[in-house]
């Protein structure tokens, strides 16, 4: 897409934080963080929202989604567990799709977000 912000920043024309990429995949640091860990994963193929994926698109769209663990690891907040077995940290993982799905930048992106959360009164 001629004008998508996403298609520009995986294209290096409008400068990023990035923090993972490959042939497929870009991934980056969000501008406007609503957590101390707020990263953004693209495919570098444009498709506008979710709903434009096919399921000759599972591959990508899995490997979006196994890099988010990774993603975490490497920022702090990934799912790790105490001596008694109980899951500790964490991090949530958000595709928004279509204006009642909240979507803003109309290029697919999956948000990776840990760390403190503002919802749970944490800074």
């Amino acid at each position: 897409m001629e004008n998508c912000l996403f298609c520009k920043i995986a294209e290096k024309t409008i400068p990023s934080t990035a923090v993972y990429e490959d042939d497929e995949l870009y991934a980056f640091k969000d501008i406007h963080p609503h957590a101390p860990v707020h990263l953004l994963v693209i495919p570098k193929k444009h498709f506008s929202t979710l709903s434009d994926c096919t399921p000759d698109d599972a591959p990508l769209l899995g490997k979006m989604l196994a890099l988010a663990p990774r993603l975490a690891g490497e920022f702090g907040c990934a799912v790790s567990y105490d001596d008694q077995g109980q899951p500790v940290a964490g991090f949530k993982t958000v595709i928004n799709s279509g204006p009642d799905g909240g979507q803003e930048v109309y290029h697919l992106h999956m948000h990776v977000i840990g760390g403190a959360h503002p919802w749970r009164g944490e800074r």
